[in-house]
C-alpha cells in the first residue's frame, strides 16, 4: 500500500533543483511520483515504505547536495513553514553581513575616482585595492559562502543551479581582481587593469537581497496554512474525577471529557454532552455567523466558543481532527502541479546548462571581436548573473498556495492544483437537485388515498417499511406519522434509484416510483394523475401499493436552498451553462428547475447512470463542474473534469470531489470558478514575465548592455515581482 509523505529540503533555490530532486526521486526505486514545490520548500513523495525508507529518499537527496529534514514524530500536518521562517532569519544575517561589508567596497572604488579621496590615501591606488580585496574576501567566504558551497556540492555530482551560475559569476569577477592584485606584473599593473571588488561584493548583497524579499513573500503566501495550524490550544481542561484539570493537549484521548469556557477554542473534535453555546466556525468554513450548539451538536477542534460554558466529549484528536484534515489537503492541493507548469519544468531542467553555455559564447566571442579579457569577462559574467530559474519556478506554486489559502479561509477546499486550473475552463456547471439546490431535509405535504382503504393501516404499513430506510426521502415519510403503531418488518429490500419492498405485519408493501410500481403490476392510471398533479407543483411522489393493489400517494416538497435562484442567475451572467440533475419524474424537476431559472434538466436519471450523464455532456465538447452532496453523487462528482462536494453532504461525496465547500453557501460555486480564473491569470502574467525576463535579459547581457551589477538587480526583482503578483491571488 503506498504512503504519500511531505518533506522540508534545503538548498532549494530555483526551478532546476526542483526538477533535479524529482527526477532523482523518481528513479529511486519505490518511489511513485515525487513533486517538489520551491514556493514551500517541500518535496511530496508518494512511495511503497516496504521497498523504500524516508532514510533511503534522505540520502538520495543529500547525495544530489540537498538536505531533508525527517519529520521526529507524527504531527498533524509537516509544519512546511518552520524551516523557512530559520532559512529567512539567515539570509536576513547574511544580507546584513554582506551589507556592512559591500557598502565600503563601493565607496572605496567609487571614492577612488575622487581626487580628495585619493589624496587621503597618499594618492597610492594599492591602499585602496588591498582593503577592498581584504573586504571582498570576508564578504565572499562569509555571506557569500552558501554560493560556493551548494555549487561546489552540484560540481561533485555533476550537475548545476542558480548558485552555479552565481558562483561562477562572482568567483570569475573575485579572482580576476584579486589576481591583479596580489600578481600585479602578471596582469599589468593593479591600478592599471581593471578591477571588480565591487561588482563581487555588490552581486552578492543584491541576491542576498533579492533571497530575503523572495522568502518573505513566500512566507505570506503560505499564512493560511499557518493560521490552520495554530488554530489548535496547546492545552485543554480535562474533566476527571470531578475535578477541571489542565493538561497538554497531546495527552488528550478520544472519549476523554473537557470543559471549554466562553472565548476559548474548542480543543479537539468533539460532541457536546453538557450546556448550550454559540461557536464562531469562521476560520474553518468562511461562515461568519456563529452557530447555535446545544446537547448532542457536534463541534470542530480549533473554532471559538462564543457564549456558554460547556463539556464535550471527544471524538477526535491530532492528525484525525477536521482541522488537520483541512490542513492536509490545502497542503496537498499546494504541492500539487497543474498542466500549465509543464512548460516551464522542462525548460527549467537544461536552463542552466544552456546559459553557462552562452556565456562561455559570449567570452569566446567578445574575445574574437579584439576586445579585453576584461570586457568579455565581465559580459560572460553578467550572462550568468542575468539569468533566472527561479522565477520560472515560483511562476506556479506561488500563486497556487496563495488561492488555495484564500479560498480555504472562504471554506472553498481545493484539493488539486490541477481542479484550480481545470475551473478557469468550465462552461458547464451541473447540479444535483436534492440537498444541493434543495435543503435536503423533504418533508410530507399531501397523502391522496385509493376508495375503501383503511388509512391508519397503510400508515402503519408505510411507516414501518420507510423506517427501515436511511433514504431522506423514507425518513420525510416516518416523521409525518408519528403516532402509527409499530409494526413488524419481515423482510426489507432497499432499491436504490426506484423505493422499497417489503413484507410488514404479513402484507406485501411497495413503496416507490413509476418503474417500481410496474414491476410488481401495480401501476395504473389513478397512481399516474395523483403522479402528474403533485409533480407539476414540484413535489416528489411516492406511490403505495400493499398486496398487489394502489391504495395511496404521497407528495413530498424540499425548500430551495436560499440564495440558489442568485447563483444560477450569477453562474448564467458568466456565460456558464448551468443543468439540474434529478432522479425526480420530469414533471417534478422541472417544477424545481422553473422557480430556480434553470432550463436545462436531466430527470429520472437513477444514481448509477448520473456518470453517464456528465460523460453525454463531456461528449459534446463541454468543461463539465458537478456539484453534488449524496452517496449517489461520488461516481458523477469524480468522472466529471471538476467535482465539487457540499461540505454538508456525505464522506463518500466528498472523497471523490476535487473540490469541497465546506458549508451548504451554493454562492461559494461561482466564487470558487472565480478563484480559479483569477488564479490562472495571475500564473498566466507569471509566466509571461519569467520567460520575457529571460528571452530579453540574457542577449542584453551578451551584447554588453548591461553590467553585472544591474544584471544581479535585475535578477532579484524577477523573482520578487513574481511572488508579488502571486499574492493578488491571496484577494479572490
Amino acid at each position: 500500500m503506498s504512503t504519500t509523505v511531505t518533506l522540508p529540503v534545503q538548498g532549494m533555490t530555483c526551478a532546476s533543483c526542483v526538477a533535479r530532486i524529482e527526477r532523482s526521486l523518481q528513479h529511486t526505486p519505490g518511489v511513485e511520483s515525487a513533486r517538489a514545490n520551491l514556493a514551500t520548500d517541500n518535496v511530496t513523495i508518494t512511495y511503497d515504505p516496504t521497498t523504500v525508507t524516508t532514510d533511503t529518499m534522505a540520502s538520495v537527496l543529500h547525495e544530489q547536495g540537498y538536505e531533508v529534514i525527517l519529520p521526529k514524530t507524527d504531527s498533524t500536518t509537516s509544519a512546511p513553514t518552520d524551516h523557512q521562517t530559520e532559512e529567512y532569519r539567515r539570509l536576513v544575517q547574511d544580507l546584513r553581513r554582506a551589507l556592512a561589508l559591500a557598502v565600503p567596497v563601493f565607496l572605496l572604488t567609487m571614492g577612488a575616482m575622487w581626487p580628495p579621496f585619493l589624496d587621503a590615501f597618499g594618492g597610492n591606488m594599492d591602499i585602496i585595492n588591498t582593503v577592498a580585496l581584504i573586504l571582498v574576501t570576508i564578504l565572499v567566504a562569509g555571506p557569500g559562502r552558501r554560493f560556493f558551497s551548494i555549487a561546489w556540492r552540484l560540481v561533485k555530482h555533476g550537475t548545476a543551479d542558480m548558485n552555479t551560475l552565481v558562483a561562477v559569476g562572482t568567483g570569475a569577477a573575485y579572482l580576476y581582481s584579486a589576481a591583479a592584485v596580489l600578481f600585479p606584473h602578471a596582469l599589468g599593473h593593479a591600478h592599471e587593469s581593471h578591477l571588480y571588488f565591487d561588482t563581487a561584493s555588490t552581486i552578492v548583497a543584491l541576491i542576498l537581497l533579492g533571497r530575503v524579499l523572495e522568502a518573505r513573500a513566500k512566507r505570506r503566501t503560505t499564512e493560511a496554512i499557518r493560521e490552520l495550524m495554530t488554530l489548535q490550544p496547546s492545552t485543554a481542561l480535562l474533566v476527571r474525577d470531578g475535578q477541571d484539570v489542565t493538561v497538554p493537549i497531546a495527552d488528550v484521548g478520544t472519549g476523554d471529557i473537557l470543559r471549554v469556557r466562553p472565548g476559548e477554542r474548542i480543543p479537539v473534535d468533539g460532541e457536546v454532552v453538557e450546556g448550550t453555546t454559540s461557536i464562531d466556525e469562521s476560520m474553518i468554513t468562511g461562515e461568519s455567523l456563529p452557530v447555535d450548539k446545544t446537547a448532542g451538536s457536534s463541534v470542530a477542534g480549533g473554532t471559538l466558543n462564543t457564549s456558554g460554558s460547556v463539556l464535550i466529549k471527544a471524538t477526535a484528536v491530532g492528525a484525525d481532527m477536521f482541522v488537520a484534515a483541512i490542513a492536509r489537503s490545502v497542503e496537498e492541493a499546494q504541492a500539487s502541479k497543474p498542466a500549465i507548469q509543464a512548460l516551464a519544468d522542462r525548460i527549467a531542467g537544461v536552463f542552466v546548462p544552456i546559459v553557462v553555455a552562452i556565456a562561455v559564447v559570449t567570452f569566446v566571442v567578445w574575445l574574437i571581436l579584439g576586445q579585453e579579457v576584461s570586457v568579455a569577462m565581465i559580459n560572460g559574467i553578467a550572462v550568468l548573473i542575468i539569468a533566472c530559474p527561479c522565477a520560472l519556478g515560483l511562476a506556479t506554486p506561488t500563486a497556487v498556495i496563495a488561492a488555495t489559502g484564500s479560498a480555504a479561509r472562504r471554506g472553498i477546499l481545493v484539493r488539486d492544483a490541477s481542479a484550480l486550473e481545470l475551473a478557469a475552463r468550465v462552461d458547464t456547471v451541473v447540479f444535483d437537485k436534492t440537498g444541493t439546490l434543495t435543503e435536503g431535509r423533504p418533508v410530507v405535504s399531501e397523502w391522496q388515498w385509493a376508495d375503501g382503504v383503511d388509512v391508519g393501516r397503510v400508515k402503519g404499513l408505510v411507516a414501518a417499511l420507510e423506517r427501515s430506510s436511511e433514504h431522506p426521502l423514507a425518513q420525510a415519510v416516518v416523521v409525518s406519522v408519528p403516532d402509527v403503531v409499530r409494526l413488524a418488518v419481515e423482510t426489507f429490500d432497499a432499491r436504490a434509484g426506484f423505493g422499497a419492498v417489503g413484507i410488514v405485519d404479513g402484507s406485501m408493501v411497495v413503496a416507490g416510483n413509476e418503474a417500481l410500481m410496474r414491476e410488481y403490476s401495480i401501476w395504473n392510471d389513478w397512481f399516474a394523475g395523483m403522479r402528474d398533479r403533485m409533480a407539476a407543483q414540484g413535489s416528489t411522489t411516492i406511490c403505495v401499493g400493499i398486496d398487489g393493489l394502489p391504495v395511496a400517494v404521497i407528495a413530498v416538497t424540499d425548500s430551495v436552498k436560499e440564495h440558489a435562484v442568485e447563483t444560477v442567475r450569477t453562474l448564467r451572467d458568466r456565460n456558464v451553462h448551468v443543468v439540474m440533475l434529478s432522479g425526480d419524474h420530469e414533471r417534478a424537476a422541472r417544477a424545481v428547475a422553473t422557480k430556480l431559472g434553470i432550463d436545462d434538466v436531466i430527470a429520472g436519471v437513477r444514481p448509477e447512470g448520473k456518470a453517464d450523464a456528465i460523460a453525454r455532456l463531456q461528449e459534446q465538447g463541454r468543461i463539465v463542474a458537478m456539484v453534488g452532496d449524496g452517496i449517489n453523487d461520488a461516481p458523477a462528482l469524480a468522472r466529471a473534469d471538476v467535482g465539487i462536494a457540499m461540505g454538508t453532504g456525505t464522506d463518500a461525496a466528498m472523497a471523490s470531489a476535487s473540490v469541497t465547500l465546506l458549508r451548504g453557501d451554493v454562492r461559494l460555486v461561482p466564487s470558487m470558478i472565480g478563484v480559479s480564473h483569477r488564479t490562472v491569470g495571475i500564473i498566466r502574467q507569471n509566466l509571461f514575465w519569467a520567460f520575457a525576463y529571460n528571452v530579453v535579459g540574457i542577449p542584453m547581457a551578451a551584447l554588453g548592455l548591461l553590467s553585472p551589477m544591474i544584471a544581479a538587480a535585475a535578477m532579484a526583482f524577477s523573482s520578487v515581482s513574481v511572488v508579488t503578483n502571486s499574492l493578488r491571488a491571496r484577494k479572490v
